[in-house]
């Protein structure tokens, strides 16, 4: 996610970009799946709940990052990608690239968790972590509120990523930074909507978390990109003094 990102992607940062969501999807997806919940027990201790859920999310990408963000700046979410474009601080040319391959990364990633998943004992029958509202909702939360937090958490996000990847940050520090915010995020966010801040992880569910999953993505696609949108538009006029000050 550094500023010397800008150049057209070539194929080894396209690659990297579907790897990392690979992995973001792999661990937090997989974590909901194989280990919030036990098969056949549901009164079993030993599953990680909504914590371990959100911890595996922070761990992938600080995992991301440090590995596959020199290459490819380690997006791995599409309203990454297009906020740190509307912030100018990645070309727009590149944006459609890394936000296919972020998709792909995220579909092989479901595609291998739903194939394990359905060798547990009576196959699997569950949305594989999909996001939701209404009924589909954890917590049964309106669009409406759903559609309020994620906008406002993707914003916060995207706020995190711009300011721990400008010059004037603690270098190294950024991977750990935003880690921990997309931690935090999903401790607020899972009861309301499962948490998604992440079209290309929402799809990558959705594609096998059934017809309402489906039906609902659309909402997942939006509000993450519209937040992630405004705060790269708001990011420079909020704090160019800053910028300004730290040359």
């Amino acid at each position: 996610m550094s500023e010397s990102q800008q150049s057209p992607a070539p194929v080894s940062r396209l690659i990297a970009e579907v790897v990392g969501t690979f992995i973001l999807v792999l661990g937090g997806v997989g974590t909901a799946v194989f280990a919030a919940a036990f098969p056949g027990d549901p009164t079993n201790p030993v599953n990680v709940g909504f914590l371990g859920v959100a911890l595996a999310f922070g761990l992938t990408v600080v995992v991301g990052v440090y590995a596959l963000g020199p290459i490819s700046g380690g997006h791995f979410n599409p309203a990454i990608t297009l906020g740190l474009a509307a912030a100018g601080r990645f070309a727009w040319k590149d944006t459609a690239g890394y936000i296919i391959a972020q998709i792909i990364g995220g579909a092989l990633a479901s595609t291998l968790i739903f194939a394990v998943a359905n060798g547990a004992p009576g196959g699997y029958s569950g949305t594989l972590g999909a996001n939701g509202y209404d009924e589909a909702s954890p917590g049964g939360y309106s669009l409406l509120s759903v559609g309020l937090m994620e906008i406002a958490l993707t914003m916060v996000f995207l706020f995190v990523v711009i300011g721990t990847t400008s010059k004037w940050a603690t270098p190294g520090f950024a991977g750990l930074a935003i880690g921990l915010t997309l931690t935090l995020i999903h401790l607020i966010s899972i009861p309301i909507s499962n948490t998604s801040v992440n079209p290309a992880r929402s799809i990558a569910s959705a594609i096998y978390g059934g017809e309402v999953a489906l039906m609902q993505l659309w909402a997942f696609l939006l509000f993450p990109i519209v937040g992630g949108l405004l705060a790269g538009w708001l990011f420079k006029p909020l704090f160019e003094r800053t910028r300004a000050t730290h040359g």
